[in-house]
């Protein structure tokens, strides 16, 4: 019988797993606190454990991230791993430091099914779903590594925020992604806030839901478009939810989410979706004066678009960033511009890639015919 992974687990799964083995609860946390919160992998050093359950251990279990395949620094000071997962596949991870903060940014797919026409990921197509052990695999592996890395005393954490925001849409690979927020929460585990895990979604509006109730963290949507004729181009997903779909699932996630307010993600690309006129819909939208989609507690992060060759799209310049900012921030709208980090090893926002066995033909469907242009909404359409 092979090993059974042990990061696979929650706390539910590892006690019912130690109760397979004559276990009681009790042994079950000290176990998780020797993997998430020592980083600890050898049973034999699990000092407070019984013998005895330390050589059933040894027998039954492991305890293994994904394999390292390579390690990159920024001059920023942001850091990117690659690792393997089997059949082909890779997948990135990057840990950004901050002076008040470390965020490491996961990844829960190889590849990506939603085929954004901005991100690189999309750009590959998609080979599978990454299981529970290779997510938190991830963060396991980096905080050890940080640990080290940094000489930072047992106790001190070198990850103090996860965004679920790597290669692959998180909510559609739900059945692996719920058990690692638990692991990230559980204070047995790393004991992170609900306010400081967050999750980013291209709008799964059912996935949204049973997210609001199974496990509400924080929530991120990737918008890019302030009306439907634009976003079903930039994020075909879209088609499927549109946005007054979207805005409705997102005011029901607020009745039980962490922030008062949902984070709205926008990729900022020359003269697509960065006119002054757009930032006006996007008000209106936001404001619940468009369509049928509501009002929404919101802040939005705007994003310098990271090029990538197959793309066609360019980065907006700093000043129509700033004049759509300004729009925005006249309305009263919380806004942000994230900066931009790791860059220079493409770790950026959009610019992770890994390496993908693509399943979904992807170079065969994606049309690099140029996006059509709408200032504003055709007849017919919400928002």
């Amino acid at each position: 019988m092979a090993a059974v992974n042990l990061l696979a687990f929650d706390l539910d799964g590892l006690t019912a797993w130690c109760d397979g083995l004559g276990e009681k609860r009790f042994r079950a946390q000290q176990l998780f606190r020797w993997l998430h919160q020592k980083g600890e992998s050898d049973f034999a050093r699990m000092s407070d454990l019984a013998r005895s359950l330390r050589d059933k251990l040894a027998d039954a279990a492991t305890v293994s991230a994904p394999a390292l395949i390579s390690e990159q620094a920024s001059a920023d000071g942001t850091t990117k791993w690659l690792f393997d997962v089997g059949g082909g596949n890779a997948v990135e991870t990057v840990f950004i430091p901050e002076d008040d903060r470390g965020t490491l940014c996961i990844s829960s797919q190889a590849g990506c099914a939603v085929g954004c026409r901005f991100c690189s990921t999309g750009h590959q197509g998609f080979s599978r779903n990454l299981g529970t052990a290779e997510i938190v695999g991830q963060l396991w592996f980096a905080e050890r590594r940080l640990r080290q890395t940094l000489g930072l005393p047992e106790g001190e954490r070198a990850i103090t925020n996860v965004v679920m925001m790597g290669m692959g849409e998180p909510l559609q690979n739900y059945a692996a992604l719920l058990p690692a927020l638990r692991v990230m929460l559980d204070d047995h585990g790393y004991g992170l806030s609900r306010r400081r895990v967050t999750v980013s979604t291209s709008g799964v509006v059912p996935m949204i839901d049973r997210l609001r109730e199974d496990c509400p963290v924080a929530l991120a949507v990737s918008l890019h478009a302030p009306h439907d004729a634009l976003r079903d181009e930039l994020v075909p997903l879209n088609r499927k939810y549109p946005l007054a779909e979207l805005l409705q699932a997102c005011n029901r996630y607020l009745e039980a989410a962490p922030r008062d307010f949902i984070t709205l993600e926008y990729c900022m690309l020359q003269e697509v979706n960065d006119t002054p006129a757009l930032a006006h819909q996007l008000v209106r939208l936001v404001r619940g004066l468009e369509g049928d989609a509501p009002s929404l507690r919101c802040k939005l992060n705007l994003i310098p678009f990271n090029p990538f060759p197959e793309s066609g799209l360019v980065r907006s310049t700093p000043q129509r960033v700033a004049a759509f900012a300004d729009v925005l921030r006249e309305a009263g709208i919380v806004t942000t511009v994230r900066k931009t980090r790791g860059d220079d090893i493409a770790a950026a926002c959009g610019q992770l890639a890994g390496e993908v066995q693509d399943r979904t033909r992807v170079h065969q469907r994606l049309t690099r015919q140029p996006i059509r242009i709408h200032a504003a909404p055709p007849a017919g359409r919400t928002a």
